[in-house]
């Protein structure tokens, strides 16, 4: 029987597997992506090659040296293939270009990492605006800008990689908008010194934006973007420290671009979890909704561990430790190794944890839903773009008696798109948590199968129709 699964090749997943293989575990390491890497330390994609490995950025050459490690340990990988069920019993349904398999481990380690947050407004929907995430995938994986001009905007440090990324690449950034004030960026900095590594390298971002004279407007979020000839016209504002609208004495700032890259944080991927029913709770300077779990990613369902950002957000640098620390838990409980040598190892991985998650956690209550943002979204703007529900329909369908986010999903269809509520779940979840008093009387979307999209010929895989057996025609 197969030990372990992870699902999930980022930092925690990777780590987890090589730490879970070395304990003597048998693993499987599961992931949509062509290889490992996770967002972080994306690959390149087959078939492309970087002109001069001798410009490598560390990043590179960390997710390079991962990738080589994988290999080398022999720990089995289906890359490419998506986890769309897990039943009660841990087994996991996994379908690839290999085809359809249902695989049963006796535990399960969840590394799926996060989703992007954004909080709507006029115009997000169009073509030409993207995340800050989709701008990294841009630039790491092919080199490619999301525009010849762009808008860099919301919260967090995506902010200044985008834009510096977009300037080492040879684009042009017409403005940096963020969220955050210059006061909330220097009461972080405490919190950064553990890392003086990350410290040099936001210090080199902010000096790349200064030489190529990027304004940067503090405490200010985008209030409009529409079209204008071949680009956008992107409206700015004043905003408050809980994001509301500002709008006396204060005017409003015309942009011009061709394309914008925005973002208001990471939320903790947990549709794995929800669909398994673990115990969940809501923590806004982790992220959001998170599964309850112990400090190894232990949570309330038996076999089923959580490591990485998918646990709460503390960054990439602590995700890694993190995911090394739920292996050996996994491999304690299994019984491959001994209290003396779980304990011998996990402690160095917990002071690093410790040391690097001061940053991520300082880095998460930058990015935090602020519900004046919420709060200041037009009644007319999409926030289900799968669906096209508008704040107004989710207004008034919480003023009919919808009381939580489950109820809201049947009334307006908000959360039953492909995404199935990734997207805008978390600003969902606060526009009704206004008029219920919390976002734990809100609750979060109940996790279903299928997790990810898949189609019916990839789940019924090859038959014959001549196989199908026909009944008798029933008796007159």
């Amino acid at each position: 029987m197969l030990d372990l699964i992870v699902i999930g090749a980022g930092p925690a997943g990777a780590r987890a597997a090589l730490r879970a293989s070395a304990c003597g575990l048998s693993v499987l390491l599961v992931d949509e992506n062509p290889d490992a890497g996770g967002q972080v330390w994306r690959p390149l994609p087959e078939g492309f090659s970087r002109r001069d490995d001798a410009a490598l950025s560390a990043e590179a050459r960390d997710g390079d040296a991962l990738r080589r490690e994988l290999r080398r340990a022999g720990i089995e990988c289906l890359f490419g293939h998506k986890v769309w069920n897990i039943g009660s019993d841990l087994r996991t349904d996994v379908i690839g270009p290999s085809g359809s398999q249902s695989l049963k481990p006796r535990a399960l380690l969840v590394a799926t990492g996060t989703t992007e947050r954004v909080v709507p407004f006029a115009g997000w929907t169009l073509p030409g605006v993207i995340g800050l995430a989709a701008a990294t995938i841009l630039l790491k994986s092919q080199n490619i800008l999301p525009g010849r001009r762009t808008v860099v905007a919301g919260s967090g440090p995506l902010l200044l990689a985008v834009a510096a990324g977009i300037l080492k690449a040879g684009g042009e950034v017409a403005a940096v908008v963020d969220l955050a004030s210059r006061g909330e960026w220097l009461r972080a900095l405490p919190s950064l010194l553990g890392r003086p590594d990350l410290i040099r390298q936001g210090i080199a971002w902010q000096w790349q934006l200064r030489a190529a004279r990027v304004p940067i407007h503090y405490r200010h979020a985008v209030r409009s973007a529409t079209r204008s000839g071949e680009g956008f016209s992107i409206r700015i504002g004043a905003v408050d420290a809980n994001g509301s609208a500002v709008s006396a004495n204060v005017p409003e700032v015309d942009l011009h671009a061709d394309a914008l890259a925005v973002g208001h944080g990471l939320v903790p991927g947990t549709d794995v979890t929800r669909l398994l029913r673990a115990r969940h709770r809501f923590d806004r300077n982790r992220g959001g909704w998170i599964a309850q779990a112990d400090p190894d990613g232990r949570t309330s369902v038996k076999g089923l561990y959580i490591a990485g950002d998918g646990a709460g957000i503390a960054g990439a640098a602590a995700a890694g430790a993190h995911g090394e620390m739920a292996a050996l838990a996994c491999a304690l409980d299994l019984g491959a190794i001994d209290d003396a040598t779980h304990a011998r190892e996990r402690a160095p991985l917990s002071a690093q944890w410790a040391r690097s998650a001061r940053f991520g956690h300082a880095m998460a209550r930058l990015m935090a839903l602020r519900d004046g943002a919420v709060e200041s979204m037009p009644s007319e703007v999409v926030v289900c773009r799968c669906e096209d529900v508008t704040r107004g329909e989710i207004d008034a369908a919480v003023r009919e008696g919808a009381r939580d986010l489950n109820q809201l999903k049947a009334w307006t269809r908000c959360g039953m798109g492909p995404c199935q509520g990734r997207t805008c779940g978390d600003v969902a979840g606060a526009l009704v948590a206004a008029h219920v008093g919390s976002r734990e009387a809100a609750g979060c979307f109940t996790g279903r199968a299928p997790l990810r999209p898949v189609s019916l010929a990839e789940v019924a895989g090859d038959y014959n129709y001549a196989d199908i057996p026909i009944p008798k025609a029933a008796p007159l």
